[in-house]
């Protein structure tokens, strides 16, 4: 008798357990197929600008920071060929289109402030302390962004359309790139099995100072474990407009997390946080 009743209360356990986990929010475990980049038969300068368009708001991050919160010019939002007009006729700018003019010369200050952001610095807008001379933009080629040269090349095809100019990027250049990437096998991107991966995998490096990118667009993260705990940086991450950090806006980091990220993939970014000391970060 005594035996039944034993089974029975871990019966009755179990399934209470069950329950609760199964009415308990679900974090999606597979993302959205990943969009796959135009076929090189297809990368014509119209099949350009409109992936370049897909990238600003997309892949590139261009909007985490390219918006109407003042922390770099908001790109969307300007006459973009007065825009670049006025900062190529600026004293202090120096770059690789100097001496060109029309198109060429805004292809070559888009490339350039993508691959070189801190060659010219729009006044206002560099780190704090360096009198607009090294920009907190991240290099898009080098991790976590990481934009092959035909996405550079799109990204720059969009931007000229925007200002008006003809688009001059060259086409051959940014097909033969991106057949080589569709060579590759273009097959969905597989979980990241590391927490360094992960972080770098959804560009969390780009806005924070993780993995000693020294970005300083959200905040510090040092010590944060101890602050939130577990389930306030699971909440912090999925819905990260549920309470705002001091001195910061809504809307600045990514809603979509719970959407993108694996299950296996957050809880390795949760246990990074968990255990970055106040050292790394700061307060």
């Amino acid at each position: 008798m005594t035996l039944l009743k034993v089974l029975a209360f871990s019966l009755v356990i179990l399934l209470s357990y069950t329950f609760f986990a199964n009415i308990l929010p679900q974090v999606q475990s597979n993302p959205p197929p990943e969009e796959e980049a135009p076929s090189p038969g297809d990368m014509d300068v119209a099949g350009m600008i409109a992936w370049g368009e897909k990238l600003f708001s997309g892949r590139g991050t261009c909007t985490l920071c390219h918006n109407n919160m003042g922390r770099a010019p908001d790109m969307l939002a300007v006459d973009l060929g007065a825009e670049f007009a006025t900062r190529l006729a600026d004293p202090r700018y120096a770059g690789r289109a100097k001496g060109l003019s029309g198109a060429e010369a805004i292809e070559a200050y888009i490339e350039e402030s993508m691959s070189e952001p801190s060659a010219y610095v729009v006044a206002g807008f560099g780190k704090k302390g360096t009198n607009d001379t090294v920009s907190p933009m991240p290099v898009v080629t080098a991790a976590p962004i990481s934009l092959s040269e035909a996405e550079m090349a799109a990204l720059t095809a969009f931007l000229q359309s925007r200002a008006g100019v003809e688009v001059t990027v060259s086409l051959p250049r940014a097909t033969e790139a991106e057949g080589e990437s569709a060579g590759d096998g273009g097959e969905e991107e597989g979980p990241a099995e590391t927490a360094a991966a992960a972080i770098e995998k959804f560009s969390c490096s780009t806005c924070h100072d993780l993995l000693g990118s020294g970005a300083d667009i959200g905040p510090k993260l040092g010590g944060v474990g101890a602050r939130l705990g577990r389930a306030g940086l699971r909440q912090a991450i999925l819905d990260p407009n549920a309470t705002i950090a001091p001195g910061y806006e809504a809307d600045l980091m990514p809603g979509d997390f719970a959407e993108q990220m694996r299950v296996s993939e957050l809880e390795l970014i949760l246990d990074y946080l968990m255990a970055l000391p106040k050292e790394e970060g700061g307060e």
